[in-house]
């Protein structure tokens, strides 16, 4: 008997050594990505151009990098605030710790080097090497054209420099373990001509992460079937809204919608004359997180394109309650 426990003893001595060596090396040698430090973008109007349909209308970038107006519908940025960060991800909206977006403006960056910038987003790797929350979708950032990428870097050089010091994300356990295995080094892909609709439009639908909010999770896993919808967002107020089925399901999902319809839809915001209607969650009025004012601006060819490629998906058929206010 005093044989089976020393022996079950120094198995348990093992298993603790290894866990403790799994996690030493976790957090000391990880995350590993490559720095391109010799990286120089130069700012060119043409790039300058490029990055600001991108950050603003196809990977929304200034979206989650500005004050959003939640007292209007879709949450529009508020005015004076394009890339000084501060929105705040916490446990209140299911995220596990408190992630805070940072400042993108010449003010936030002054330090940061091209390279550096190219790693965090293609990688989520920040400037002091510390792993980054995928709330930005690095991973799908990752795989773009590595020309789009410059474009976006470009464009954040030029923008109005706001001065703001957001405070510093903190994950919480164990996440802020687990977090630091997730970066991964960029695997760029050339953007797809624009006459192969199909596969273009896959790479706008990567770009702005349709797939990410589109797909039903359960504590980080996906469980859902592709575009089916689902995707819980939470209020801080605690009303929780869900994404709708983009699957060609002609129950449920988009397969009745014509590319005009799918297009209007994104168009309607872009009328110099629309203005978010006013809305009050404290009374259970319906709000999104999609940013269609900002979607609103994305090319009438490009919108097309990705109507086309979301009808080469699965059809899936069935829909979510869409609304469950506090």
């Amino acid at each position: 008997m005093k044989r089976i426990f020393r022996i079950l003893g120094l198995l348990l001595l093992l298993v603790v050594l290894f866990i403790a060596g799994t996690v030493t090396y976790i957090t000391q040698a990880l995350p590993d990505v490559y720095l391109p430090s010799e990286l120089h973008v130069e700012v060119t109007p043409a790039r300058i151009e490029r990055g600001a349909y991108l950050a603003n209308h196809v990977c929304a970038c200034m979206d989650c990098h500005s004050t959003r107006d939640w007292e209007q519908f879709s949450g529009p940025p508020a005015p004076g605030t394009l890339g000084a960060g501060g929105e705040r991800f916490d446990e209140a909206m299911g995220f596990p710790g408190t992630f805070i977006s940072p400042n993108l403006t010449p003010h936030g960056l002054k330090e940061w080097s091209d390279g550096e910038l190219y790693r965090a987003i293609t990688s989520g790797v920040g400037k002091d090497g510390r792993a980054l929350f995928p709330v930005m979708p690095y991973m799908n950032y990752g795989t773009m054209d590595t020309e789009d990428i410059h474009s976006i870097i470009a464009y954040l050089r030029s923008i109005p420099e706001i001065a703001s010091a957001p405070e510093a994300s903190k994950a919480a356990f164990p996440m802020n373990i687990i977090l630091r295995t997730m970066p991964k080094t960029a695997t760029p892909v050339k953007r797809p001509d624009a006459s192969d609709r199909v596969e273009y439009g896959r790479y706008v639908a990567n770009a702005a992460g349709c797939l990410d909010c589109h797909t039903r999770v359960e504590k980080g896993k996906k469980i859902g079937a592709d575009y089916a919808g689902g995707f819980e967002f939470r209020f801080p107020s605690g009303s929780v809204l869900r994404s709708p089925n983009i699957t060609p399901s002609r129950e449920g999902g988009i397969g009745n919608w014509s590319r005009e319809q799918f297009i209007a839809r994104f168009k309607a915001a872009a009328d110099t004359s629309y203005t978010p209607p006013a809305v009050d969650m404290a009374n259970g009025d319906f709000q999104t997180v999609m940013p269609w004012t900002m979607y609103a601006g994305m090319t009438e060819h490009d919108l097309g394109a990705l109507y086309d490629y979301l009808h080469t998906v699965p059809a899936v058929g069935g829909s979510f309650e869409r609304w469950s206010p506090r």
